[in-house]
């Protein structure tokens, strides 16, 4: 654990940073880091943000007039929809979620009703904007959680170590309070983390098959389950625990009072409505095409309703009522048998832009494998140096597990990316299975070469049957 900080804590309405004040220019180098190419899907997200950004910048008349400029995203699996839709929440700070078009049925009839998506949203954004405020006032709650803790290194009861002070008033020259000094001071140097306390826990009562927000999709239970959880009362144990776990409980229970609920969920679904990211994925799974039949009707219910939640609606939650009209929706799929045309037009109406990812090459596999960030070459390398083995992968080895997994999407089925994942995978399952023998015998260099790489996988590819099975 850290030592205390001397910082006054932030004040509890402190807003969450404005990371969608970042310029396009600064959101698509930021995903670079990444993801390697589709440079047409990163520039429209990054526009989409910035104009988030531009609204609030308005007069409230003016700004009311202004409609997220949705995007619908057209390509093959794994070239990369899903992840620059993610990365790019995660750096303008925004709530996000991914739902499946195909989850989703005709006013909830044995599926989701699509109004869940967005109370999923409002629960993430609770959560993030909850985490937020937790932090701003971590001091006072680790102070005050330091105080219980020397409590019960002394032997005192919980409340007797919350309550002394105030209760008998002690001067801070007592010797009771100059060894609470001492013991406080042991605990801040690290000299108790080897040792045990017996603290209090608090679990929360749950209900199976619940959902965020406390939605089900058993029909039995339904919207009831936030409600029967509320009326269940806390169970309480009492566990042995290492100090340092025991001050991560305290924390989190001193932390519960110092926060404004009301005011965490105001925040939350104002940043729901004003910052909040759907991501639709499989969308092309519910358009309706000549070429296809069956369920035309429910895929048509679906649209139906999609679009007053894309359009802009008021949709009702156990915390409040979320207005959709400011949120980004980004739809994708994948658009073979269907195309985007083949919506609803009010629906298309809703996603005026409009880009098509690029299906990968056997070179951006290769760049894919060492250019990004904890790239899957140097997540393999961190693996086996925990083991004392150090990896040497060459750049012609590279090249080669790019081409067989560029070849394995040709004679299989094209799962993109999501390839290269296996042919590592294949790759160095022998050195990983037997890494700790090896660092036993001194074989610490592991050196990869194109050759190792063929006969690891080579057989699968030429093995029609057993590579769609391995591969």
């Amino acid at each position: 654990m850290g030592r205390m900080s001397e910082e006054p804590d932030r004040p509890l309405d402190s807003t969450p940073p404005d990371g969608d004040a970042l310029t396009p220019t600064e959101v698509v180098a930021a995903l670079d880091r990444y993801i390697v190419g589709q440079a047409d899907a990163k520039r429209a997200v990054a526009i989409a943000v910035r104009n988030r950004w531009r609204r609030r910048q308005l007069a409230p008349e003016v700004a009311r007039e202004i409609a997220p400029r949705n995007i619908v995203m057209l390509g093959p699996t794994g070239v990369g929809k899903t992840e620059i839709a993610r990365r790019m929440a995660g750096l303008v700070n925004a709530p996000f979620v991914k739902v499946e078009a195909t989850k989703f049925t005709e006013v909830g009839y044995v599926g989701r009703d699509v109004e869940s998506m967005i109370r999923d949203l409002l629960e993430i954004a609770i959560r993030l904007t909850r985490g937020e405020q937790a932090d701003s006032v971590r001091t006072r709650a680790e102070q005050a959680a330091k105080d219980r803790l020397v409590g019960l290194l002394l032997g005192e009861s919980t409340n007797v170590a919350k309550d002394r002070a105030s209760i008998d008033g002690e001067d801070e020259d007592s010797p009771h309070e100059r060894v609470k000094a001492r013991l406080r001071e042991k605990l801040d140097a690290g000299m108790f983390d080897g040792h045990e306390v017996e603290v209090e826990v608090r679990e929360k009562p749950t209900i199976p098959n619940l959902g965020p927000g406390g939605e089900s999709n058993d029909p039995t239970i339904g919207g009831l389950g936030s409600m029967l959880e509320s009326m269940m009362p806390t169970k309480t144990s009492r566990r042995k625990v290492s100090v340092p776990r025991a001050l991560e409980i305290l924390i989190e229970e001193e932390t519960e009072p110092l926060l404004d609920q009301d005011r965490i969920l105001e925040s939350a679904i104002e940043r729901t409505e004003q910052d909040g990211i759907v991501f639709i994925d499989e969308i092309d799974k519910i358009a309706v095409s000549d070429a296809r039949s069956g369920g035309d009707v429910s895929r048509q219910g679906v649209q139906r309703d999609l679009l007053p939640i894309v359009e802009g609606s008021s949709v009702t939650t156990k915390h409040g009522v979320v207005k959709t009209d400011g949120i980004l929706f980004i739809a994708a799929g994948a658009f073979h048998q269907a195309s985007v045309s083949d919506l609803m037009p009010e629906l298309q109406g809703r996603f005026p832009i409009r880009v098509e990812l690029e299906a990968l090459t056997a070179e951006d596999f290769r760049r894919i494998l060492v250019e990004p960030e904890s790239n899957l070459i140097a997540q393999q390398t961190a693996l086996l140096e925990t083991e004392g083995i150090e990896l040497e992968v060459l750049d012609e080895s590279v090249a080669e597990m790019a081409r067989l997994a560029s070849e394995a999407n040709e004679r299989f089925e094209n799962i993109g990316a999501r390839r290269l994942t296996t042919i590592i995978e294949q790759v160095f399952e022998d050195v990983a299975f037997d890494a700790s023998e090896r660092a036993v015998r001194g074989d610490r260099i592991f050196r990869v070469e194109p050759d190792f790489v063929r006969e690891q996988v080579a057989p699968l590819l030429a093995d029609e049957d057993l590579g769609r099975f391995v591969l």
